[in-house]
């Protein structure tokens, strides 16, 4: 299945929904809660299910020069929604005309002329258009105007905790791996082309993949017990290789004086060259803080601690 990218890309045969409108970066459990629902109304009115997102996402738009970061690629978020059984994925580019594009106006052309729909189903805290003027009850009211109904579904909580992206980049920003994947409903993994570095890992012994992740959301700096799996590009399936074991440092390499934010990764027992190739890192458990070192010496010892540690807790997987 593909992504529809754009209003004027839709086609009679996509029309006819079934739809829900959203981020959906990281389709949560939260969101997998509605796209369920928006599946059930889906199937019981004879409709095609369909999610409408954005790219770049709104707070990228509004906030460009915040430290925002993705849990999920425009592309991964269809993948899993596609997965998870949507039927259709309408990306629509958040520019300067859509964001003031009123509630009328993106009702009119996207969801009645464009998708024909016939239901949407919202989170609780939907709101959409310019101003954020747009939500349910505005929509139960033109939905009586165009023929369409809407349900809305309560917000989903773990713990007490309502379940949200921001919720998942606050537990990775604490390094807690587990609640970030309890919100996930699925493993935490993060990956991207592997990158030539300087070749001080390499010298020191513990050869390292450096790893552009691009503008994906990464956990707290430190070091981190990981498995990785090597594929040929970003697009590989995950089937397509083998898992092995890993240490992973998120940091700026204070012992060396570095200054920018890296991603390597050290893999274990493994001699293979891998510049130019694809890394799929899934994050098991943080080990420590980054630290400051005397000198090389003492980093070496403490990486030698860190693959012992790693070893031993990826035993148990």
């Amino acid at each position: 299945m593909k992504i529809i990218e754009g209003v004027e890309n839709l086609t009679a045969a996509n029309r006819g929904s079934a739809v829900t409108i959203g981020n959906y970066d990281g389709v949560h459990l939260g969101h997998q809660r509605i796209i369920a629902e928006l599946i059930k109304e889906s199937e019981k009115r004879a409709l095609k299910s369909t999610v409408i997102t954005f790219e770049p996402l709104p707070r990228e738009y509004f906030s460009p020069s915040e430290r925002f970061g993705r849990l999920t690629s425009i592309e991964e978020r269809a993948e899993l929604l596609f997965d998870a059984g949507i039927e259709q994925v309408l990306c629509l580019r958040f520019d300067q005309q859509l964001a003031k594009q009123s509630p009328d106006e993106f009702v009119r052309s996207t969801l009645v002329e464009g998708l024909d729909a016939g239901h949407l189903v919202i989170g609780d805290d939907f709101k959409f258009g310019c101003n954020r003027e747009g939500d349910y009850a505005y929509l139960q009211q033109v939905g009586e105007q165009h023929g369409f109904t809407v349900n809305n579904t309560e917000s989903f909580e773990m713990n007490g905790v309502r379940v949200s992206s921001n919720a998942i980049r606050q537990a990775l920003d604490t390094g807690d791996i587990s609640t970030a994947e309890h919100y996930l409903g699925r493993p935490f993994m993060a990956g991207g082309p592997i990158l030539k570095g300087d070749q001080l890992g390499h010298t020191i012994g513990f050869p390292t993949a450096n790893v552009d992740v691009g503008d994906r959301y990464l956990p707290i700096s430190g070091v981190f017990a990981v498995v990785v799996c090597i594929q040929e590009s970003n697009n590989s399936e995950l089937g397509e290789c083998r898992w092995l074991d890993a240490v992973a440092n998120i940091g700026t390499r204070p012992t060396v004086n570095g200054r920018d934010r890296r991603f390597e990764v050290h893999i274990l027992d493994f001699e293979e060259n891998v510049y130019g190739k694809n890394l799929k890192v899934r994050f098991i458990e943080r080990l420590r803080d980054e630290q400051k070192f005397d000198g090389l010496d003492e980093l070496v010892i403490q990486i030698n601690s860190d693959v012992n540690q790693a070893r031993e807790l990826l035993k148990q997987l």
